[in-house]
């Protein structure tokens, strides 16, 4: 059917957006704005691809995808928690260099084939109508988004470790009087958002588009950003945009075959990254009940007393 076709499609290209934002969602807890989600993507694509060409190995190409994304993010965190540089600007130089180094790094790979990673089929249940498909049918990528949901909501509300990240966050000068090491914490979720986004890049070189291009994240990192936001910073409703963010995506595709809703598919490209721009437009202004949901410390940095 083609109704299932399309909730299919949708779920891959909801994926690497869900961890690209589950990511920068963690990290954004912790009380750091990094806008460098594009270029950890980019890297994680690439530094995925490339390994995975080169050993024959998907998952040490995953693998490989996250650790890019936490290399990137970890020089990220040097300039911005260590050396105090504005996390803005930072983030902004972070995506342009993943731009450009990625390009470099993937120029020997344009062009090459890679097999798609291979989906999880469990016999009797992948053939059953409209469920098989949608709940039997996908990579073990689209799985691991699924449950990263339920996993990071659970260590923001329900773990000593998570409250401490959610404490530093909300108050940075709170937090390191009664003793928490502030900028460990954002470290710490610094590198993880980054190891996110690097997966959600490997996703795409890997399982959504099996092959390396110049700039084939094409600003799902924007996306991811504004995914936070949207949110209000709770996971799921997180899952939810991201969802409907990759429907927006879909639906754009296949109204280029002709006008669906006598809607030009040029309107339907635009709506995610217009929905974007408003959304970072609200990060700046923090206001409204968008200003009232972020982290008190978002964006802040830390001057350690004496």
């Amino acid at each position: 059917m083609l109704t299932t076709a399309i909730l299919v499609t949708v779920m891959t290209a909801a994926t690497p957006l869900l961890f690209a934002a589950l990511g920068e969602l963690v990290a954004e807890k912790s009380g750091v704005l990094n806008l460098g989600v594009e270029g950890m993507m980019l890297m994680g694509a690439v530094g995925a691809f490339a390994v995975a060409v080169t050993t024959g190995s998907s998952t040490l190409g995953i693998l490989a995808g996250a650790g890019a994304g936490a290399l990137m993010a970890m020089g990220f965190g040097l300039l911005t928690l260590t050396f105090l540089a504005n996390q803005v600007a930072t983030g902004l130089a972070l995506t342009i260099f993943g731009i450009g180094l990625s390009a470099l790094i993937g120029s020997p790979f344009v062009g090459t084939p890679l097999p798609r990673l291979p989906r999880l089929n469990v016999e009797g249940l992948s053939d059953l109508p409209i469920l098989g498909p949608l709940l039997f049918g996908h990579d073990a990528l689209v799985y691991l988004g699924l449950v990263m949901v339920p996993t990071i909501a659970w260590f923001l509300t329900r773990t000593r470790a998570g409250l401490i990240l959610r404490a530093v966050g909300e108050n940075q000068d709170s937090a390191h009087a009664i003793g928490y090491d502030v900028v460990a914490v954002r470290y710490a979720a610094v590198a993880f958002g980054g190891a996110m986004a690097g997966i959600g890049g490997a996703y795409l070189s890997l399982a959504y588009t099996p092959m390396w291009i110049e700039q084939m994240v094409a600003g799902r990192g924007w996306i991811a950003l504004a995914l936070v936001v949207f949110a209000a910073w709770r996971p799921w409703r997180l899952l939810v945009g991201a969802y409907l963010f990759g429907g927006v995506s879909i639906l754009q595709l296949h109204a280029q075959g002709g006008a669906l809703f006598n809607v030009p598919a040029q309107v339907l490209a635009m709506l995610p990254y217009l929905a974007t721009i408003v959304v970072l437009t609200l990060i700046s202004s923090r206001s409204g009940r968008f200003g009232l949901a972020a982290p008190g410390s978002l964006g802040k940095p830390f001057h350690p007393a004496g």
